[in-house]
């Protein structure tokens, strides 16, 4: 088996959406038709920080990642924010949540940037398994004000 992983281009709109609304039904949550159009918009703009990915298993679409450079009044470069992680269920614990992440690693470091950081959620403790092998903790709770 061939893992590639691609920075998505226009073309791939049709399968980077089942993978998109497979990461949505993981966390239980729907995003609206009209931002994940947004959003796909924001990926292939230029101009926009964000960029996505997705991982193919001899050709076929099996994963995606999302992130973010964003300002940090810590230091010089920028930081990458890992907004998303998906990978089809039959392949989870098989690597490719890992090559996704790398590659991630990789554009951050091409992009000088100073650290990837994430967040996941308390319960999702198979991905913890791989995060805690891969990168550190940094001891911060997350606190937050929807509007």
């Amino acid at each position: 088996m061939s893992l590639e992983i691609r920075p998505i281009t226009a073309a791939d709109e049709a399968v980077w959406l089942p993978l998109w609304q497979g990461y949505q039904q993981f966390y239980k949550t729907e995003i609206s038709a009209q931002t994940s159009a947004i959003t796909w918009q924001r990926f292939l703009d230029p101009d926009e920080p964000m960029h996505a990915a997705i991982a193919w298993l001899d050709n076929k679409p099996v994963g995606i990642v999302h992130w973010i450079y964003h300002r940090s009044c810590w230091t010089v470069g920028d930081y990458c924010y890992l907004q998303d992680l998906f990978v089809e269920q039959p392949l989870r614990g098989a690597g490719v949540g890992r090559k996704l992440i790398e590659h991630v690693y990789a554009q951050a470091q091409a992009a000088g940037a100073s650290r990837v950081h994430w967040l996941t959620q308390e319960t999702n403790t198979d991905a913890m398994q791989l995060y805690d092998r891969i990168a550190d903790r940094s001891g911060f709770l997350q606190y937050r004000k929807l509007f």
